[in-house]
């Protein structure tokens, strides 16, 4: 299968995803801070949201006063930052061996922008997703750059994540930079994993991912910290992204 094109990769400040958001308030101070995602969890998680939940999010940030974009797979990162000039943040869906047509309905239903696919999901279903879609790749220890590269296929966005058996992610687990750099530089990557204010800026400047994505590391006794969310924002668009 062929690589997504990378004609984004190094580019520009790092984008920002806050995930595992579910309150309305937080989602719209996110937006405020420049987040250029909100990610809400439908896959079973003790972030998940309810339909309610998820709609509330949507129209604190506008979601459902405008339909989404036609967009479909394949999609490129060009495609997702022209989404962003007209609509930032994007509202990701985060799902996890969930059947496509119930996936499709809620993006429709909360107006998601992007769906997120974090199970063990075969890479062609990003083509039955009717939005543009990050599909995420659960890298396990000592596993090699080519191997995760011929993981990736059409059509979507990789986002590297730590394997952690029996968890979908927000584990805080951190994967391995070096690894993610060597992938990062034949792909645009979304780097997740283990992620804080304090060392985002240093995976930044190793990795040089296209966008990074936290949620356990922005986060007070499983509570969404409105000042580590800025902090964190902050460095991650402050760290250098140009080779």
């Amino acid at each position: 299968m062929g690589l997504p094109e990378v004609e984004a990769v190094g580019i520009g400040p790092c984008l920002v995803k806050i995930c595992g958001v579910m309150e309305p308030q937080h989602a719209r101070a996110a937006a405020a801070m420049g987040a250029d995602f909100v990610g809400v969890v439908f896959a079973p998680s003790r972030r998940q949201v309810t339909l309610g939940q998820a709609q509330k999010i949507a129209i604190a940030l506008g979601k459902l006063d405008r339909p989404p974009e036609p967009l479909s797979a394949p999609v490129t990162t060009a495609d997702v930052e022209r989404l962003l000039a007209r609509s930032r943040p994007l509202l990701v869906g985060v799902f996890a061996d969930q059947d496509v047509d119930t996936i499709n309905a809620i993006a429709d239903q909360c107006r998601l922008d992007i769906v997120q696919l974090s199970g063990s999901e075969p890479w062609q279903m990003c083509f039955q997703v009717r939005r543009p879609v990050f599909k995420c790749l659960k890298v396990r220890p000592g596993q090699r750059k080519e191997e995760v590269l011929a993981a990736i296929g059409p059509g979507a966005i990789p986002l590297l994540d730590p394997y952690v058996e029996g968890a979908y992610g927000g584990t805080g687990q951190m994967l391995d930079w070096d690894l993610a750099a060597a992938v990062a530089r034949e792909a645009p990557i979304v780097l997740a994993g283990g992620l804080t204010p304090d060392n985002v800026a240093e995976a930044v400047r190793r990795v040089r991912p296209w966008a990074v994505d936290v949620s356990s590391g922005v986060e007070t006794e499983g509570v969404k910290d409105l000042a580590k969310v800025r902090a964190f924002i902050l460095a991650a668009k402050a760290a250098p992204t140009a080779p």
